[in-house]
C-alpha cells in the first residue's frame, strides 16, 4: 500500500467516525428537543383545561339544582350553553364567554352530563356534532372523530353545594389539586353531575407535523452537512500528520544521503589500504588522512543531529540562567577573527554601552550566534565584510549578523532553516559544512522563546536579525 493511499484510507476513517458521532448526537439531540416541545404543549393544554373545568366547577357548585328536572336553571346560570331537547340560538356576550372562561368555540366545548350519563347542556359550535354521546367517567380521554380529528377532554365530578362543602373545603385547606378533589369527591360523594371540559387537538397535530417535517427535511441536510465538514476537518487534522510524515521521509532520505559519500569515502580509502602492496606501507599515513577527514565529519553530523533532536524533544533540564549577551558576542567575533581573515573577509562588531543579559542557556546561546557568523563567513566571497550588532529595543534584545555575500532567492528563504538544505551545495560541501546549521539556529532560537528573521536578495548580502527577551536584570 503506498503512502497516499494509506493516509486517503485513515482520513475517510477520521471523517466516518467523526460523521458518525455528530449523526448519533444531532439525532439524540433533535428528538429529544422534539419529546420536549410535544411534551410542554401536551402539559400546557392539560393545565388549561384544569384551569377552566375548577373555575366552571367553583362557579356552578353553588347554583346547582338538586331537582329531577334542571333544565330551567341550567338555562338561567349557563345561558351560553344549548340545552337538550332545546331550541340552541345563542350568540354569547362578551361576560358569557367569560362566565365559561372560553373564548374559543371552535377549539373548545363545554357538556354537561346528569348522573346517569344523560347529556344536559353542550356550547354550540360545530365540535358537539363529532363529539360521542355517550358518557365516559375517566378523567382523561384522548379519541378521534369520524373525520380524523382528534379530541382531548377532560371530565370532573359535580356535586351540589350542600353535599360536598365540606369535603371541598377540606381539600381546599390541603392545597391539594383539582385531579386529587376530583378522586376526593368521586370516591366519597354522591355525584349530581359530570362537566366534561374539551379542545380540539387540530392545532396540536399540525404543530406536531410541522415538527417533524422540520426534522425529516433539516435531519438530512444536517447530515450531509456533517459529512461534507467531515471530510474537509478530516482533511485538516490529516494534513499535519502528513506533512511530518513527508519530512521525516525527507529527513531519512537527508541523512542517508549525507551519510552515503563520507561512508563511500572510508570505505575506498580502507580498500585501498589493504591493497597496498608491501613495498607501498609507507603510504598508509597519507592515505589516512581522508579517512580521519570523514570520520570527523560523521562524528560532527551524528553530534549535530542529537543536539537538534535534543532541542525539538526539550530534553534539556539546565534551568535558565542570566547570560550576558554582550560577552557572547564579542568572544565569537574575537574567535572567528582569524578564520575571517584567512578568507579574506572583513569581520566587525558593534556593541551597546550596556550590557545586556538575556534568561537562557549559555552555552546554547553561544551555539546560536556562533552557527550564525559561521553561516554568514561561508557564504561571503573574498573581499566581503561581515557584521555583528547587538541592542536592545523594548525589552527585547536584537543580534543582527549582516554580510555581502551572495545572498538568497525569495524562494528559498523559507527553506533555509530546514535541516540539510543548502543554498549552494557544492560550496557548503567544500567547506564542510553539514546543512544543520541554521536548523539549529532557529530550534535555540525557539526554545528561549525568541524569533528569527531574514533579510535578502541574490548578490546583496543578507540580514539575519535574532530577538531574544530579557529578563528583570537586562541592564547592568
Amino acid at each position: 500500500m503506498n503512502t497516499y493511499q494509506l493516509f486517503r484510507r485513515s482520513r475517510m476513517r477520521l471523517a466516518l467516525s467523526y460523521a458518525g458521532v455528530m449523526a448519533v448526537i444531532l439525532s439524540l439531540a433533535g428528538f429529544s428537543m422534539y419529546r420536549f416541545l410535544i411534551q410542554s404543549n401536551w402539559a400546557a393544554i392539560e393545565r388549561e383545561m384544569e384551569s377552566i373545568a375548577g373555575t366552571l366547577h367553583d362557579s356552578l357548585k353553588p347554583m346547582l339544582p338538586s331537582s329531577e328536572n334542571p333544565t330551567a336553571i341550567l338555562q338561567r346560570i349557563l345561558p351560553e350553553l344549548c340545552v337538550t331537547k332545546q331550541p340552541c340560538n345563542v350568540s354569547p356576550t362578551l361576560i358569557g364567554r367569560h362566565t365559561t372562561g372560553i373564548s374559543d368555540r371552535n377549539t373548545y366545548y363545554i357538556r354537561l352530563f346528569d348522573r346517569q350519563g344523560q347529556i344536559l347542556a353542550f356550547s354550540p359550535s360545530k365540535i358537539s356534532a363529532e363529539l360521542p354521546q355517550s358518557l365516559t367517567t375517566a378523567p382523561w380521554q384522548t379519541f378521534k372523530s369520524a373525520k380524523g380529528i382528534r379530541y382531548h377532554q377532560f371530565t370532573i365530578v359535580l356535586h351540589t353545594h350542600d353535599l360536598q362543602h365540606q369535603h371541598v373545603g377540606a381539600a381546599y385547606s390541603r392545597n391539594e389539586t383539582l385531579r386529587e378533589r376530583y378522586n376526593n369527591l368521586h370516591n366519597t360523594q354522591p355525584a349530581w353531575g359530570y362537566l366534561q371540559i374539551g379542545r380540539t387537538l387540530a392545532a396540536f397535530d399540525a404543530q406536531e407535523q410541522q415538527l417533524k417535517l422540520i426534522l425529516a427535511i433539516g435531519f438530512p441536510i444536517a447530515l450531509v452537512s456533517i459529512a461534507v465538514s467531515s471530510w474537509w476537518l478530516s482533511k485538516l487534522a490529516m494534513q499535519p500528520i502528513y506533512q511530518s510524515y513527508q519530512q521525516q521521509q525527507q529527513f531519512t532520505a537527508d541523512v542517508a544521503h549525507e551519510l552515503r559519500s563520507p561512508l563511500a569515502s572510508l570505505l575506498a580509502t580502507v580498500e585501498a589500504i589493504l591493497r597496498l602492496p608491501p613495498s607501498q606501507q609507507q603510504d598508509i599515513p597519507i592515505m589516512l588522512h581522508p579517512v580521519e577527514r570523514q570520520g570527523r565529519r560523521l562524528s560532527h553530523l551524528i553530534t549535530d543531529l542529537l543536539f537538534l533532536t535534543n532541542l525539538e524533544q526539550n530534553s534539556f533540564t539546565k534551568p535558565f540562567q542570566p547570560c550576558c549577551l554582550n560577552d557572547v558576542v564579542s568572544d565569537l567575533t574575537e574567535e572567528f577573527s582569524e578564520l575571517a581573515t584567512a578568507a579574506d573577509i572583513h569581520l566587525t562588531s558593534q556593541m551597546p554601552k550596556v550590557d545586556i543579559y538575556a534568561m537562557g542557556d549559555e552555552s546554547q546561546l553561544y551555539r546560536l550566534v556562533s552557527n550564525s557568523i559561521a553561516n554568514a563567513i561561508q557564504y561571503t566571497p573574498a573581499g566581503g565584510a561581515v557584521n555583528v550588532s547587538l541592542t536592545l529595543t523594548d525589552r527585547t534584545a536584537s543580534i543582527a549578523i549582516a554580510d555581502t555575500g551572495i545572498g538568497i532567492a525569495s524562494s528559498e528563504q523559507t527553506r533555509i532553516f530546514e535541516r540539510f538544505y543548502r543554498v549552494d551545495s557544492d560550496r557548503a560541501r567544500k567547506t564542510g559544512g553539514t546543512g544543520l546549521g541554521l536548523a539549529i539556529v532557529q530550534a535555540i532560537v525557539q526554545r528561549h522563546q525568541g524569533q528569527i528573521t531574514v533579510k535578502s536578495e541574490l548578490g546583496s548580502g543578507s540580514l539575519f536579525t535574532i530577538r531574544l527577551p530579557v529578563g528583570t536584570n537586562a541592564q547592568k
